[in-house]
C-alpha cells in the first residue's frame, strides 16, 4: 500500500486524512515536522507520495529533481512524489484547486478589477489564477508592502476579493483581514480558510448580500489532483463536489434553539446517539462555569450576567466541528451569539405548541407566560434559524427528520 501524507509543521486540526479516505485505498498519515528535521525525512524512504503545507511548500523546491510547469511557474510546491526511478517530483495542484473554487462559485472574474490579501505562496497562486481567469486587474495587499491596509481606499473599486492570509482560521476565530464595506462594488468573496465554515469575513458578505465562498472546494480539488499524481489514475470531477458535500454534512454542528421547554436537550441527546456526535448543552455549561444553578445565577447576579456567561460558552462551542449543541431559549436576545453559532453549524429552530412547554425551574417562564415571550422572540429565531422542524411528534421523528436535512 502506497504511504501517503501531509507534511507541515502544526497540523492538529486538518481535514485532509479525511478527504484522502474518499478518494483511494492509501494510508495517509500527519507527518508534522519541525525545520530541523526536514531533511532527514525528505531524504528518508518513509513516504511515497505527500502533501506539503504551510511553513513548507517553497522549502521543498530544491530538494525536487523534477518540478511541474506550475510548480516551476510559481516557485511552491505542495504535492510531492517519490518517482520509480528514485527522483522526486514536485507539484502545485494548489493552483488546480482555486480554480475549481472560483468556477464552481458562479463569481465572475474575467475582466474585473480584484484585491488578493496576503503576500504569501497561497497569494502567488490565487494571483496566477485570477491572471489567467482575465482579471482585469490584481492588487496584492500586504502588510508593508506598496499597496498595504493603511492605504486600502486606493483600491475601494474593487470587485473581487480573496483572503490568503490566516486572520479568522480556528482557534483565532472571528477576525477579518478587511471590512468588506470599503469595496462597495465588491461582487464576490473567496476566503481559503475553510475552518471555520464561515470566518467573520464571509459572514459580513452574507450579510451584505455579496456571493462567497470559504476555501473547502480548493482543499478538496486539489487533494483530488494530489491523488493522481499519488496513484497515477484519474479522479472524476464529479468526486469533488461530492466529497465537499459529505465533509460539509460531517463537520458543520448541529444547532439546536427554541422556546424554554421545547425538547432541545432531548432531542440532541437523540441526535448524537443517532449521529455518533458529541453532545453540548449550553445551559448545563453555564451553570457547571458559575458554579450554581441558573435560577441562582437569575437570583444572585440577573438576568444579564447570566446572558454574558452563556454568550461566553457559545463562542467556545461555536468553534467545535461535528457537534451537537443545544442552546439556551433565550440566546436570540443577544445578536452576538448568531455569528457564534452560525460559524460552523446549521441551526434548527424547535418548535413545539406553546401549552405544551413547562415553566417549573425556568425563571423567565415563572414570569413571563409562553405567550408573551414567543411574542418577544419569534423574529429573533427566525433570524438565526436555517430550517424550522417542527418536535410536537416523538423525539425520533424529529432527529430523522433534522438527519435528513443535513443531507
Amino acid at each position: 500500500m502506497l504511504q501517503c501524507g501531509l507534511l507541515g509543521e502544526k497540523l492538529k486540526h486538518s481535514y485532509s486524512p479525511m478527504i484522502h479516505a474518499q478518494l483511494a485505498d492509501y494510508a495517509y498519515r500527519l507527518y508534522e515536522r519541525a525545520p530541523e528535521e526536514l531533511d532527514l525525512f525528505l531524504r528518508s524512504a518513509e513516504w511515497d507520495g505527500l502533501n506539503v503545507t504551510i511553513p513548507y511548500k517553497k522549502t521543498v523546491v530544491p530538494y525536487c529533481d523534477v518540478l511541474s510547469p506550475q510548480a516551476r511557474q510559481l516557485g511552491s510546491v505542495n504535492t510531492l512524489v517519490h518517482l520509480p526511478d528514485g527522483r522526486l517530483y514536485g507539484d502545485n495542484t494548489d493552483y488546480f484547486g482555486f480554480s475549481c473554487l472560483v468556477d464552481s462559485s458562479g463569481i465572475r472574474v474575467a475582466g474585473r478589477r480584484a484585491v488578493v490579501l496576503g503576500s504569501g505562496g497561497a497569494s502567488v497562486t490565487v494571483c496566477a489564477v485570477l491572471h489567467a481567469m482575465g482579471a482585469q486587474s490584481v492588487a496584492v495587499i500586504s502588510r508593508r508592502g506598496e499597496d498595504n491596509y493603511q492605504n486600502l481606499d486606493r483600491h475601494a473599486d474593487a470587485q473581487i476579493i480573496v483572503n490568503t492570509t490566516p486572520l479568522g482560521m480556528y482557534p483565532d476565530n472571528g477576525k477579518a483581514a478587511v471590512d468588506l464595506r470599503r469595496f462597495p462594488k465588491c461582487e464576490g468573496v473567496f476566503d481559503l480558510i475553510y475552518n471555520p465554515a464561515r470566518t467573520a469575513l464571509l459572514m459580513q458578505a452574507e450579510e451584505l448580500g455579496i456571493p462567497c465562498r470559504s476555501g473547502l472546494r480548493m482543499l478538496v480539488a486539489q487533494a483530488a489532483r494530489s491523488c493522481e499524481r499519488f496513484t497515477g489514475g484519474t479522479v472524476d470531477a464529479s468526486r469533488i463536489g461530492e466529497i465537499e458535500q459529505t465533509i460539509c454534512a460531517k463537520l458543520q454542528n448541529i444547532v439546536l434553539l427554541g422556546m424554554p421547554g421545547c425538547g432541545k436537550s432531548t432531542v440532541a441527546a437523540a441526535l448524537g446517539k443517532r449521529l455518533g456526535r458529541p453532545v453540548y448543552d449550553s445551559d448545563a455549561l453555564v451553570a457547571q462555569r458559575a458554579g450554581m444553578t441558573i435560577p441562582e445565577i437569575f437570583s444572585r447576579d440577573g438576568e444579564e450576567r447570566f446572558r454574558a456567561l452563556e454568550s461566553e460558552v457559545l463562542s467556545e462551542l461555536g468553534k467545535l466541528s461535528g457537534a451537537v449543541i443545544s442552546t439556551g431559549g433565550g440566546c436570540v436576545t443577544r445578536a452576538e451569539n448568531y455569528p457564534l453559532l452560525h460559524q460552523n453549524g446549521r441551526i434548527f429552530w424547535l418548535q413545539r405548541a406553546l401549552e405544551s412547554l413547562p415553566a417549573e425551574g425556568r425563571p423567565l417562564s415563572r414570569k413571563h407566560s409562553p405567550q408573551e415571550l414567543y411574542a418577544r422572540r419569534e423574529r429573533l429565531y427566525e433570524r438565526f434559524a436555517d430550517r424550522v422542524i417542527d418536535n410536537n411528534g416523538s423525539v425520533e421523528q424529529t432527529a430523522e427528520r433534522i438527519e435528513e436535512s443535513l443531507q
